[in-house]
């Protein structure tokens, strides 16, 4: 491993808390301690706050971290974020033409969408090996919201342009077999697509009892009969939060079934806007808190919410399972009920699926739940079990070592060491 160097690329990283941004992190402190040279390319900016810049260039946990001059518009408009998009690309492009050495490994990943297709050809001429690592797909993702017309010619070229740069990688790593089927149905070859399954710090998010938790006390959830239904991550557009909102019209008499919404993104000011012109006193937004906060914040829902457009499951994964599992909650999950989440919530007993629109049914589980406590109960604890032993961090790390080894020692001209695909467990996206 001494003369392997690994070189990351996201948008976002470490103090940063978006979910990209903690799975990118995560991987690359992991990577560091097990004595791996790490480099990092990333921006100067928060998620959340394009206002607070970051230092250009630090040293922490031994990831040597590289943050690259962009524009700062933020997610409030697309043209903004667009902007932002491109001087990302151009300079994270740049920075590898420049930087990139022989043999470094040179994971790129999806924030901004299509990281890999700047990164490809100068990764190549500076005879680097290519490795991407895809958390949601791209453009596919953009079409199935609209953004991009399905049958128009940016979409065609997009498509082109991405499978190109996929082709030209040793490794497309992904972290759901559907997702590695949608790769597969676009032609990329089996021994080039890795399945390795997202992950949590087994040692920073934990259950935390309500009775000994300070942030809910502190976020006025100190009664004992308080029952806590919430959300936490991005409020973005591949999620759905009307089905959410109407469920907390129909439970608005119950004094004790309390919403808590935490996170920020493109949908914030909406359901905020919601809450206030529908006088919702159940419902409390709140921050997305900082690391070291993050079990507490996890441990103050009685249940955890997650929503994904149907259209979306197969090209987007809500990593935020893994910490809610983390932390021995069960799920509600408000998507389609033949989706990879409703499968999983399904086959280990950890929650239940609502279907879009559905909001009475919802309000009618969350009545259920609150009224069986010691079932709800039993449904986290055997998500904490699913989670210690499919989902754990050393368990990801030790995948992810495996994968870069192997194309460390393999012949950089060709798609991997053993010509058959690598993959860290099972075609399920609850394993590891």
């Amino acid at each position: 491993m001494d003369a392997m160097r690994v070189v990351l690329v996201n948008r976002y990283f470490h103090p940063d808390e978006s979910a990209t941004s903690r799975m990118v992190s995560s991987l690359a402190f992991g990577l560091a301690k097990a004595g791996v040279p790490v480099q990092i390319v990333t921006s100067r900016y928060r998620h959340q706050d394009p206002a607070a810049a970051l230092p250009a260039a630090e040293t922490i946990g031994g990831v040597t971290i590289h943050r690259i001059g962009t524009s700062g518009f933020g997610r409030a408009r697309l043209a903004g974020r667009a902007a932002d998009y491109a001087s990302f690309h151009a300079r994270a492009a740049l920075w590898c033409l420049m930087h990139v050495r022989q043999n470094d490994i040179v994971i790129a990943c999806t924030d901004p969408p299509l990281l890999s297709v700047s990164v490809a050809a100068p990764t190549a001429l500076r005879r680097g090996r290519l490795v991407n690592w895809l958390h949601d797909v791209f453009p596919e993702v953009a079409i199935e919201l609209g953004l991009l017309a399905r049958t128009g010619r940016l979409a065609r070229l997009s498509l082109a342009m991405r499978d190109w740069s996929l082709r030209r990688a040793i490794r497309n790593v992904v972290p759901t077999a559907a997702m590695a089927g949608v790769l597969r149905d676009r032609g990329i070859a089996g021994d080039a697509v890795a399945l390795i399954p997202y992950w949590s710090e087994e040692d920073e998010i934990r259950p935390i009892a309500p009775v000994d938790n300070g942030l809910r006390r502190e976020w006025g959830f100190g009664n004992a009969a308080d029952f806590v239904i919430g959300y936490s991550g991005n409020f973005g557009r591949a999620h759905e939060f009307a089905t959410v909102l109407e469920a907390a019209e129909h439970l608005r008499d119950d004094p004790h079934i309390r919403f808590l919404l935490v996170g920020g993104g493109h949908g914030r000011r909406q359901v905020e806007e919601h809450v206030q012109r529908r006088g919702l006193a159940n419902v409390r937004l709140q921050s997305l808190q900082p690391r070291e906060r993050l079990a507490e914040s996890l441990s103050v829902a009685d249940v955890h919410l997650i929503s994904l457009r149907p259209s979306l499951e197969p090209y987007v994964v809500p990593s935020k399972l893994y910490g809610i599992m983390a932390v021995a909650r069960p799920v509600l999950f408000v998507g389609a009920g033949d989706g990879e989440v409703a499968t999983v919530l399904r086959s280990h007993g950890i929650g239940h699926t609502v279907a879009i629109g559905e909001s009475r049914a919802l309000a009618a589980k969350i009545l259920e739940m609150q009224r069986d406590r010691t079932a709800c109960e039993a449904m986290g604890r055997r998500a904490r079990q699913v989670f210690e032993r499919d989902h754990l961090r050393s368990r990801a790390v030790s995948a992810w070592l495996s994968l870069l080894k192997a194309i460390a020692v393999a012949d950089a001209t060709t798609h991997g060491a053993s010509g058959v695909p690598y993959s860290a467990g099972s075609d399920d996206i609850s394993s590891a």
